[in-house]
């Protein structure tokens, strides 16, 4: 008996693009012109949020270069070790302050350009996922994106307790040159630390919505997750002072407790969901499910 759309009563309720492509399938060729053209938007957002980027530079770098400015160093601040009444960088070559006004721009452009490419590589996706894997997608990004916002803000405050104590490791005589290029690098580093670490409770509810971690199995390696997330502050952060491992460390476990007490309620509403196999005899077939709810969204692209 052949299947017919859900809630249709004949061939003309079904919807055009079904009609001309039941199975929801695209040619190869296809696939990689959509792609391009998204690749396209992509690229042009990134372009104009770089120009913004470049053309605000002074406000941006102000921003940065704040952490580095409230520091002393041996009870003076940073910029009279060289006898400047501000905090000072140096720039030991030519390219370096064009490649700096170019990294900032493109990291600027990043930021500003994130609503574009995250919609893109969403609409890309998205038709070929069954409605229950986008569901979880919506609560990825939805979640993702201020989570990484949290842990850079965590980085902002960490940076300069980290920087006063690798500083502060300067023996009294000794004039330590930090140039922009190293100071970028570890504010680039912290943030990134700090972001991708925030992350990881998101991901653990994500593997209990898949079916693979349990809230069993969750509460057993409980004090394994909490160790590793101080193990991994301990390690990951540039600076070893312990304020910027707890300030790392502090915040993600919280967060763990959160993803916990997440898994314990998903499994307890799951419990509470009856299986489609149960009262079937292990000879039978589980019926099909002909709502929709497990059907691929992807339909003729356009």
């Amino acid at each position: 008996m052949p299947l017919r759309w859900p809630g249709s009563g004949d061939a003309a309720a079904v919807p055009p693009s079904r009609q001309a492509n039941p199975d929801g399938r695209m040619p190869l060729v296809e696939h990689i012109r959509e792609l391009r053209s998204r690749l396209l938007k992509v690229l042009l957002a990134l372009t104009v949020g770089s120009i913004v980027g470049w053309i605000f530079f002074g406000p941006v770098w102000k921003f940065i270069e704040r952490p580095y400015c409230k520091i002393e160093i041996h009870g003076r601040p940073a910029g009279a070790l060289y006898g400047s009444k501000t905090c000072a960088l140096f720039v030991t070559g030519i390219f370096d302050s064009f490649f700096l006004h170019l990294k900032i721009a493109v990291v600027v452009g990043i930021l500003i350009s994130s609503p574009v490419w995250l919609y893109q590589l969403w609409a890309f996706v998205a038709p070929g996922l069954y409605r229950r894997e986008r569901r979880w997608t919506y609560l990825f990004v939805g979640t993702a994106v201020p989570l990484f916002a949290l842990g850079g803000a965590f980085a902002y405050l960490a940076m300069t307790r980290g920087l006063q104590f690798l500083l502060g490791l300067v023996p009294n005589g000794a004039v330590p040159i930090i140039t922009i290029n190293t100071y970028l690098g570890y504010a680039m580093a912290m943030l990134l630390i700090f972001g991708v670490a925030f992350e990881v409770p998101l991901t653990l509810v994500i593997l209990n919505l898949a079916g693979v971690l349990t809230h069993d199995r969750f509460r057993k390696w409980r004090r394994m997750m909490i160790f590793g997330v101080f193990a991994f502050a301990a390690v990951a952060t540039p600076s070893p002072d312990p304020i910027t491992m707890l300030l790392l460390a502090v915040p993600c476990v919280v967060l763990v407790e959160l993803a916990e007490i997440a898994v314990w309620a998903n499994d307890r509403r799951r419990a509470r969901r009856p299986s489609p196999d149960e009262g079937l005899s292990p000879d039978e077939a589980a019926p099909l499910d002909l709502d929709g709810t497990d059907e691929p969204a992807r339909a003729d692209r356009r």
